[in-house]
């Protein structure tokens, strides 16, 4: 009996590490982060949750990630460096944030972006900043794909927990 009640409460921790599992977003997939993207277009369709992430690939020293206000996304500009390193990983924390590329002309030639997570217990979250939220879309970087393993492995535990 104790075995099952160990099993149980396995299974309870699996399903609330499903919940709480945080998405992995390549920006512009297989481009990256660079000069000619609509990074617009990349985020629609994507649903955002706080603790998710937002990896830029790009050439070390060709571009920045620079994490920005709003007010200096829309004149694109910043006072700050960002960073150059050409792997840049950002969490997403609640409610807008933006980015942009502070090289030369990249940000006004398109080289920016902006999303809105929303609470990750909610799966709430819009695509690009000043949309209104949406309802999850099922397309959330690795969110869905934790979803089938967690309840291959709930059934199996389950199972076992009965006999």
């Amino acid at each position: 009996m104790a075995s099952s009640s160990a099993l149980i409460a396995l299974l309870v921790v699996l399903g609330c590490a499903a919940a709480a599992s945080a998405a992995t977003f390549t920006v512009g997939d297989g481009q990256g982060w660079t000069t000619g993207a609509n990074y617009a277009t990349w985020a629609s369709g994507k649903t955002f949750a706080v603790g998710d992430k937002l990896v830029f690939n790009y050439a070390s020293q060709a571009h920045t990630v620079t994490e920005v206000t709003k007010s200096e996304y829309d004149a694109c500009s910043s006072n700050a460096n960002g960073d150059n390193s050409g792997a840049t990983t950002m969490t997403l924390k609640a409610g807008a944030n933006y980015y942009i590329c502070t090289i030369g002309t990249h940000c006004a030639a398109g080289m920016k972006l902006a999303v809105t997570a929303g609470d990750s217990s909610s799966g709430s979250g819009t695509p690009a900043a000043g949309t209104p939220p949406t309802t999850p879309s099922g397309s959330g970087g690795h969110r869905m794909e934790v979803g089938p393993v967690l309840a291959a492995t709930a059934g199996v535990l389950l199972k076992l927990a009965l006999f």
